[in-house]
């Protein structure tokens, strides 16, 4: 009776906190989401989860609805606070439909402005959308705004755990918010706690909380501008050891609350108008599998599949191999390929990414494509890559197009135009990367790096003409390292680059691709373009990826992608629990002895538990290869141990379940449970041939058993 009784009082209190909030301002619902805007401010002040009762924005009097930043010549802390701006319309125009439109804009420091604001809300099946513009016909320029805000974001109860989740580098990572929300920008730029998490990383923010989380996207795959995802804790950290939230709604008086904000960097100058990109809300059930199958749903609607050519869809591994740096150790010459080559093919080994061939070594004196004559000459690297590849083993050409080596002539005589500038006026500089020799060690003679701006189309055209370098040499790819980014630089503000300024860095990651995909289609269509670690969305030009994890890294590629050619290193001396991982994922292996500058052989533990792992996945391709990677989904191991486990499942509807011992040195009883199975046989790396299988199995210290569904 005393849960009965609880039971009650909690559902009138929802009850009656929902009536006073429908009567305080427009509503928007549906059987998902409850969305109450103040009719007076505009101001969101209540979004509710009706299906599980988590109430997200909860305290009427902390709603917000914008901010904006709008700097004045002389000073450029101005903001557009929206709790002390009246709405001039707000208006429900449908069942599902909110309009807002703020103008007359007071701000901080800068008196009244006349700039509009106008908000389009709509709620349907479970989506609430935000579509923005803005109306600058001030005489200053609106760099950013905060919409949609809230200003009171609450965990579903005082016991949950809210973790902000967005991709990045193969992985999607995680940062808590609640209960302990650790500051990230420094305490002397910021008033509070605060976190930001960039759109140039990733198209979706989830925030995750115990069973269920919030799904936040920016819903514009050409990324036009930068977006932030923004969260701030207030009224600060009870004490700075471990960063705990208070965990009641004041303390010393102060209401205490957390902020998350879309932030929109639009540069929007006088006289002009502009639309944001669409936010859009969601509320899920579960786990990030779910949060994130919320993108996958979104991203079939424009994702356009790169052209693959089948070498690089099979089952295969690389080599990873360096062979000069900055310092000139001209360690590989080109003629003395063949030799890594042929220990390749007899390995079994299919593809060879040479790093160090151009100009200048890794990290020197890029972006130049030319050969270096430290290493030979140009027709001495040609014939190396046309015998190589006899051998039935591709050459991918290693390269960085967007810095330029600010030591090197080039970049003193001409590559300086097209380098990316502050809005002072100032070029964005990259520290560049340490090599070898004491020096340089310790960062004395680093050659510093000039961020080159894609925006600018004379750039561009220096790019594609030095990438016709590369497609001169007969390789079958190139690997653009370093694609992920651009060194800290979002923005370019150099006002003769031949567009006008800002230009969005990142913005012009794609049209340059197409530039250099459509140069290297006349030449050879099955030449492959690869990438580090690079945005979900340049897959549609980099459908290759290569990058590196650890322990701790979710699959979240893997997830989203379940057979995209994703290329992972392998560094250890008897490297197995990387290998398991790679396995569990459906990663291909790159085997890179001596941090990539030895040879295939040099770890011989290493790559004979990594042919195993190829050997396994040839043999059961329709369970490992060819088949769908779920995670953990769809399978439960309980187990004495560190036990990992993934699941596929095949094109047949069968499912397979790898499971991984990570212990040193125990073995460990693990029990599977797969649903409503079919007969079950079991192999291994070790011993690839079918046994029956139990519910139960030992899994040997270091080793992997997979378990099929026949």
């Amino acid at each position: 009776m005393k849960h009965i009784r609880l039971l009650i009082i909690f559902a009138v209190v929802i009850f009656t906190a929902t009536v006073k909030a429908q009567n305080a301002g427009l509503v928007l619902q549906d059987e998902s989401l409850l969305v109450v805007f103040d009719q007076g401010t505009g101001a969101l002040i209540r979004l509710e989860n009706r299906q599980t009762g988590w109430v997200i924005e909860r305290r009427s009097e902390l709603g917000i609805s914008f901010r904006m930043h709008v700097p004045l010549e002389e000073r450029r802390y101005n903001f557009v606070c929206g709790q002390k701006q009246k709405v001039k319309k707000a208006e429900k125009t449908s069942a599902n439909e909110i309009r807002l439109q703020w103008g007359d804009l007071e701000s901080e420091n800068g008196g009244v402005l006349p700039i509009d604001l106008t908000a389009v809300i709509t709620l349907k099946d479970g989506a609430l959308t935000f579509n923005t513009s803005v109306d600058n016909r001030s005489e200053l320029t609106v760099e950013t705004i905060d919409y949609p805000y809230f200003g009171d974001f609450n965990p579903p109860s005082g016991n949950d755990r809210l973790h902000v989740r967005t991709m990045w580098y193969g992985n999607l990572e995680s940062q808590e918010i609640y209960p302990n929300f650790g500051n990230s920008k420094g305490y002397w730029g910021d008033f509070v706690p605060t976190k930001t998490f960039d759109s140039f990383r990733s198209l979706f923010c989830l925030i995750q909380a115990n069973g269920q989380g919030l799904y936040v996207e920016t819903r514009d795959p050409t990324h036009p501008y930068l977006i932030e995802y923004t969260f701030e804790q207030y009224p600060g950290n009870v004490q700075s050891v471990n960063s705990l939230v208070p965990q009641q709604d004041k303390i010393s008086g102060l209401p205490v609350h957390i902020d998350f904000r879309t932030c929109h960097f639009i540069f929007t100058p006088p006289g002009s108008t502009k639309k944001l990109v669409p936010i859009v809300l969601r509320t899920y059930d579960g786990a990030w599998h779910q949060g994130v199958d919320l993108y996958k749903e979104w991203r079939k609607t424009w994702f356009k599949p790169a052209y693959l050519p089948d070498w690089i869809k099979d089952v295969h591994s690389w080599l990873q191999l360096q062979i000069n740096s900055p310092e000139q150790d001209y360690r590989v010459k080109y003629k003395e390929l063949y030799q890594y080559g042929k220990e390749c093919a007899d390995h079994d080994v299919k593809a060879i990414q040479l790093v160090g061939w151009n100009l200048g070594g890794q990290d020197g004196g890029d972006p130049n494509q030319n050969t270096d004559p430290g290493l030979g000459t140009r027709d001495d690297l040609k014939k190396a890559i046309a015998d190589i590849e006899k051998l039935g083993v591709r050459m991918v050409m290693f390269g960085k197009i967007n810095w330029g080596d600010m030591t090197t002539d080039w970049y003193k005589n001409e590559l300086y135009k097209y380098a990316a500038t502050d809005p002072y006026g100032i070029p964005y500089i990259h520290g560049g990367y340490s090599y070898y020799t004491p020096t340089q060690l310790s960062g004395i003679n680093n050659r510093r790096r000039g961020v080159m701006d894609f925006c600018a189309p004379a750039f561009q055209d220096v790019i594609t003409k030095e990438f016709g370098k590369v497609l001169d040499l007969g390789a079958s790819g190139w690997l653009f390292d370093e694609n992920c980014h651009h060194g800290g630089v979002k923005y370019s503000f150099a006002a003769d680059h031949g567009y006008t300024p800002p230009g969005y860095i990142y913005g012009a990651d794609m049209p340059l691709a197409a530039k250099m995909r459509e140069a290297a289609d006349k030449v050879n269509r099955n030449f492959i373009f690869a990438g580090e670690g690079h945005q979900d969305w340049l897959m549609q030009y980099y459908p290759c990826s290569y990058f590196r994890i650890n322990g701790g890294s979710t699959a979240v590629d893997r997830y989203v992608d379940p057979y995209a050619p994703l290329v992972v290193a392998v560094t250890g001396v008897d490297d197995r629990e990387k290998l398991n991982l790679i396995l569990m994922a459906r990663y291909i292996i790159s085997y890179e002895p001596y941090h990539f500058k030895g040879h295939v052989n040099d770890f011989p533990l290493t790559l004979e538990y990594g042919k195993k792992i190829d050997r396994l996945r040839r043999t059961y391709r329709d369970y490992l290869w060819d088949a769908e990677f779920k995670d953990t989904l769809g399978a439960n191991v309980k187990a004495n141990g560190a036990v990992r486990h993934s699941v596929f499942v095949a094109k047949n509807g069968k499912r397979a379940v790898v499971m991984v011992n990570m212990e040193e040195s125990k073995s460990i009883d693990a029990e599977l449970e797969i649903p409503h199975s079919g007969k079950l046989m079991t192999a291994s790396p070790e011993d690839p041939s079918l046994r029956p299988f139990s519910r139960n199995t030992t899994i040997p210290p270091r080793s992997a058993v997979v378990v099929m569904e026949q």
